[in-house]
């Protein structure tokens, strides 16, 4: 009876040796989409009130876990029963992040005419005020389940063959560490000028150390989120990809002279700027028809 309880012992920690390996596996191809996932969110998370920043975070994160309850279960039933639609979710889901991340690269470039002019929130009702949050939390809600499905397949693709249980225990803390982890970063990031005003505030004397601090915490803030954007744009490229050229036989030995990270961005830059002028091209037509 005891030899037998030690043998399931060591049986589970065999399996959970395996799931951590297999863990860091799924974090590392996960890692440029929850790079694009924490961008687009301290984005979306930032621009209001000091005293709404941390409710409208707790709200898209409680957002977040909700669409993982969504996906996960949806995810597994694929993965046991029609295990090739993993797939097919991939190279659709790698379509859309190279759309996105060359219409970032071609809005850089040429910027669209904004036709409304910015409104303050001076110029607002409090329940304007509200009503622009709620929308804002939705669209970020909404950004979220799109990466998370992609978050979610991709670490589904790496234990693919793996038994059920593993691929329950894998997927799932990858999902967890993607909200957990990228909202508890975001937090971070959206309060930096807020840490940095009650640095000054410790001490005004402009030479002192926490004044120094606190006003490149304060200065810090704008370039922090515009770099991640960059940061963003290329990951999602760069995920994008790796998505082709690892599912799609085709594109499995294309230039195996070029090191892999620059044939993944190329790929995926190239595809993605083919699938905005498809998407532009049926748009244009679009107009047309309705002005017609």
């Amino acid at each position: 009876m005891a030899s037998g309880f030690f043998a399931l012992l060591d049986d589970i920690a065999a399996m959970m040796d395996d799931v951590a390996v297999m863990s860091k596996v799924a974090a590392k191809k996960t890692a440029g989409i929850l790079g694009d996932d924490l961008a687009v969110n301290a984005e979306k998370a930032s621009g209001f009130i000091s005293s709404r920043e941390l409710p409208v975070l707790w709200a898209i994160t409680k957002g977040s876990f909700l669409n993982k309850v969504i996906i996960l279960p949806i995810a597994f039933l694929l993965s046991a029963f029609l295990p090739v639609a993993i797939i097919i979710i991939l190279v659709l889901g790698g379509l859309y992040l190279a759309y996105e991340g060359a219409e970032k690269i071609y809005e850089y470039f040429f910027p669209h005419a904004h036709l409304k002019p910015e409104i303050s929130s001076e110029q607002l009702t409090e329940e304007q005020i509200l009503a622009l949050e709620k929308e804002k939390i939705k669209s970020a809600i909404v950004t979220d389940f799109i990466l998370s499905v992609e978050i979610i397949i991709i670490a589904l693709g790496t234990v693919i063959g793996k038994p059920i249980s593993s691929q329950i225990m894998v997927v799932s803390i990858i999902a967890i560490i993607a909200t957990v982890g990228v909202y508890g970063i975001v937090a971070i990031i959206i309060r930096m000028d807020e840490a940095g005003l009650k640095l000054i505030q410790l001490n005004k004397r402009e030479g002192s150390f926490t004044y120094k601090l606190g006003t490149i915490l304060v200065k810090a803030l704008p370039k922090v989120i515009k770099s991640l954007s960059v940061i963003g744009t290329i990951a999602l490229i760069l995920v994008s990809g790796g998505i082709f050229v690892h599912n799609i036989d085709f594109l499995h030995n294309i230039l195996p002279q070029i090191p892999s990270i620059i044939v993944e961005f190329m790929v995926g830059l190239v595809i993605g700027l083919l699938v905005l002028g498809i998407v532009n091209l049926f748009k244009k037509i679009f107009i047309k028809q309705q002005v017609a």
